[in-house]
């Protein structure tokens, strides 16, 4: 009973803010609800067990589009759509609880894989075969793949550094008048 509860109320989240995505006019809180509908599939891919996929849609999904989301909406003059975030006790408090779950998240996951680390090679062997697999798929990544990973994230830097730079040039849309 439990499960299907929990089904049930991150699907009626997930239908919310995308629902709330759609229709809503200001372009910050589009893509903030984007942001949240992604973040409620991630979590229904965790409850159903699929936590490779879980995990991908949260770095994927969650972080990368939104990222680029977020730097087109830099294209855009939004300075009147800026004030909602930046003054008021609601926002100071919706601010605080953010950083604090986030802290807690960036804790969490060093701490679990602080503990993957640990793992024997005896250890790995008799749990079970997907944190067998991600391991040897962090192994690769982090030895093999190591050089491309890296210039993949310098790149991300670049890209983000050019669309500010493409939206102070001149005629660009942030340009004093």
């Amino acid at each position: 009973m439990e499960n299907s509860l929990l089904f049930y109320v991150l699907s009626t989240l997930i239908v919310l803010f995308s629902f709330g995505m759609l229709v809503a006019a200001n372009p910050v809180f589009s893509a903030l609800f984007l942001a949240l509908t992604m973040v409620g599939l991630a979590g229904l891919f965790f409850h159903l067990e699929a936590y490779f996929i879980a995990g991908v849609q949260l770095i994927v999904y969650a972080g990368a589009v939104m990222v680029l989301f977020v730097m087109v909406l830099m294209l855009f003059d939004l300075k009147k759509e800026i004030a909602p975030f930046s003054r008021g006790t609601l926002a100071g408090f919706v601010k605080l609880v953010c950083a604090g779950a986030l802290f807690g998240l960036i804790i969490g996951a060093a701490k679990h894989s602080t503990e993957m680390m640990m793992i024997t090679p005896e250890q790995a062997a008799s749990q079970s075969g997907y944190a067998v697999e991600m391991k040897a798929l962090a192994t690769l990544l982090f030895t093999k793949y190591l050089l491309a990973f890296e210039v993949l994230g310098v790149l991300l830097l670049l890209i983000a550094v050019g669309v500010v730079a493409v939206s102070r040039a001149k005629g660009g849309t942030h340009v004093r008048s």
